[in-house]
């Protein structure tokens, strides 16, 4: 079979492709971010990728089909960090993708938002798919689901063209709307009407900096929890040589992947330091020492020889290679921070994955009918 082309919008730096590739393999086709820092690191990774740009400009009769289109659209309309204005915010991108979709005509579509836009705007989106003639299945994983040191509690969903023999996205909705007590799908729109103009990709999350340890409490939504417990801004982590004392952190929750059976990066090897820096992480230390296993590698300074969040800290909190990020040249730190704080988890997006998938196979390859 031949390897899936996959196109890629609201790209970032690349963490719900990696993720993608993967499980299902394929190579890029196209990318499309026109934040400026994205577009710098998508070059030093991807030099021979085009990069749309912006979304809102593209004339989508004019690229080139793909197999797979995937995106992280931007989360603050639906963010609880936000004011959650929803469809109505300005930078509510769907509307765009929608129009992609419609004209690209996918196998599959794979996407990434916030958990919060179950509660504000999913309708419309799946009120959208399902007028475009597709079918989705969905579902939330946290980071800490899978080790990380942080909850960044993630929506994941993917849209297939609809087979009239299933259950079909009105039914799929209203079971899952009964069970949380939320309303019924919306009609499907006009998407002429959702509004226009270049609209930058960028998430600019405030959270990007406060990354917080595991906990039980405030599962529900990332962002109060993460701004509530910070572990690299509490003060409680330091570099002293010598120390690596601290009590453990509570475990995190279970939540969607509980029943789920998830292959950790680094796991079966030799056991990782948690840091060779002499960092003491206080009570952060049990959650540090295990994701240091589950990606394989130790956690670098939390902070810079300012006493500044350390961006190699924050990209290795994320589960990127040594790097990725912080290597591309000509990215300022800013830029670098705001990278990591907008993007994908690839392990945490590997895990949805792998949850969608045991419940329903993607449809051979190839371009769908219109």
């Amino acid at each position: 079979m031949t390897a899936p082309r996959i196109g890629s919008v609201c790209t970032g730096y690349g963490g719900l492709d990696i993720a993608v590739q993967a499980v299902f393999g394929g190579e890029l086709a196209w990318v499309a971010d026109n934040d400026p820092g994205a577009a710098l690191i998508l070059a030093h990774h991807h030099p021979e990728v085009p990069n749309l740009g912006d979304i809102t400009a593209v004339d989508w009769h004019d690229v080139e089909p793909v197999d797979i289109y995937i995106g992280g659209y931007p989360c603050q309309p639906f963010s609880t960090a936000g004011k959650r204005k929803g469809t109505k915010d300005a930078r509510h991108l769907w509307p765009h993708i929608a129009r992609a979709l419609g004209v690209l005509r996918p196998r599959l579509a794979v996407f990434e938002n916030v958990a919060g836009h179950l509660s504000l705007g999913f309708d419309t989106v799946l009120g959208d798919l399902a007028r475009l003639g597709f079918d989705a299945d969905w579902c939330c994983v946290r980071a800490s689901d899978i080790g990380a040191a942080h909850q960044r509690n993630r929506l994941f969903f993917w849209a297939w063209p609809a087979d009239s023999g299933g259950p079909g996205l009105a039914r799929r909705w209203a079971e899952r709307t009964t069970a949380h007590r939320r309303g019924p799908v919306a009609d499907a729109i006009d998407l002429g009407e959702h509004g226009s103009g270049a609209r930058s990709t960028g998430r600019d999350e405030p959270a990007a900096r406060r990354l917080a340890a595991a906990h039980p409490a405030g599962i529900g939504e990332r962002e109060p929890a993460d701004q509530a417990q910070s572990l690299a801004g509490s003060g409680q982590a330091r570099q002293e040589p010598g120390r690596r004392s601290g009590r453990a952190a509570a475990d995190p929750g279970r939540g969607d992947v509980a029943e789920q059976s998830v292959s950790e990066p680094g796991s079966g090897g030799a056991p990782v330091a948690a840091s060779g820096l002499g960092v003491d992480w206080g009570p952060y230390a049990a959650v540090v020492e295990r994701w240091a296993q589950v990606i394989g590698r130790p956690a670098p300074g939390p902070v810079d020889d300012l006493g500044r969040l350390n961006p190699p800290f924050v990209e290795w909190l994320m589960a990127l290679d040594g790097g990725h990020v912080t290597a591309v040249p000509g990215l300022s730190r800013t830029a670098q921070l705001k990278a990591l704080g907008n993007g994908v988890v690839p392990p945490q997006a590997v895990a949805a994955l792998r949850i969608l998938l045991s419940r329903s196979e993607p449809p051979a390859w190839g371009r769908a009918g219109a």
